[in-house]
């Protein structure tokens, strides 16, 4: 396979993600032309995992590129519950917030389903709070959690159609896999949803039009699950080490295999992570709207 070949395969998400980010700061613009306020979102992120800090810079220049104010709030990894809920009901009541984002993962003394919890199903930047699930479950508007709108997004940019394809979900978590299998069936896929317990996994793989890969475990599925033409997602992305001790980032799939067979497949890094910011970006958009103007249209 040629670059150039491989070039025309690739689901760039972020060429794609930069596409929508310019679109809605268009629309900022023209929402904030008369002197009204800017959307506001506020990001709380807790202990120094350098990862997590990377992506909230990131999440707070994304803001800055659309027209949107962030609000930045940092806590110690000993930080109470108390402390961490306190300033969450303050965000809640903040008129100048429209979205709040809680960084996860969390350091293990404080609860995550209680944070989230805490947090306004109306300011749910990331789509993860129960009653916002509960919405997407019964396939009611709603934020939507980022990471799958991120993979509907793509799939719509590049015209891959659904209806009435097979959609296999590799992962079944709350922050992915569940999500955009519903999310999947939305757009009238038939979907199966597949977990470490599933049995012949790289068959079931095989059959996908579609195939979501979002099982955190490097380089998962091989080139042999991929059905040919296949449209491939790797939601994953992990640290690998070679011999030589150069790191690189990789996904839950072999892209170097995969992308000999799949028809479409997103790259990692450059894929699902950059598309994931631009949904935190519109879920607090959308926010502001329903805020400002009632719900959005």
């Amino acid at each position: 396979m040629t670059e150039q070949n491989l070039q025309t395969r690739l689901l760039d998400g972020t060429a794609t993600a930069a596409a929508i980010r310019e679109d809605l700061a268009a629309e900022i613009t023209k929402l904030t032309a008369n002197g009204s306020r800017r959307p506001g979102l506020a990001v709380v992120i807790i202990g120094d995992d350098p990862a997590s800090h990377i992506y909230v810079k990131n999440k707070i220049a994304a803001c800055k590129k659309v027209g949107i104010e962030s609000f930045h709030f940092a806590f110690p990894a000993d930080v109470t519950p108390d402390v961490v809920l306190r300033k969450i009901f303050e965000l809640n009541e903040d008129t100048s917030v429209d979205g709040i984002l809680v960084q996860l993962p969390l350091p293990k003394h404080l609860n995550t389903e209680e944070i989230l919890a805490a947090i306004s199903p109306e300011k749910d930047a990331d789509g993860l709070h129960s009653f916002n699930l509960g919405l997407l479950t019964a396939g009611k508007p709603g934020p939507r959690p980022c990471t799958p709108s991120g993979v509907i997004a793509i799939l719509k940019r590049y015209n891959v159609e659904m209806a009435g394809k097979n959609a296999v979900v590799i992962g079944r978590s709350n922050l992915v896999g569940k999500p955009v299998a519903l999310m999947l069936l939305e757009q009238h896929a038939t979907v199966t949803i597949c977990h470490s317990r599933s049995q012949n996994l790289d068959q079931i793989a095989r059959n996908a039009d579609i195939l979501v890969v979002a099982a955190g475990k490097p380089h998962l599925v091989k080139g042999s699950w991929i059905k040919p033409g296949a449209v491939v997602v790797d939601v994953g992305i992990h640290r690998s080490t070679n011999d030589a001790g150069e790191s690189k980032l990789i996904g839950d799939v072999d892209f170097d295999q995969a992308s000999k067979v799949a028809s479409m497949i997103t790259p990692v890094p450059g894929g699902i992570g950059p598309m994931t910011i631009a949904m935190l970006l519109s879920n607090t958009l959308d926010s502001y709207k329903r805020r400002m103007n009632g719900p959005a249209k």
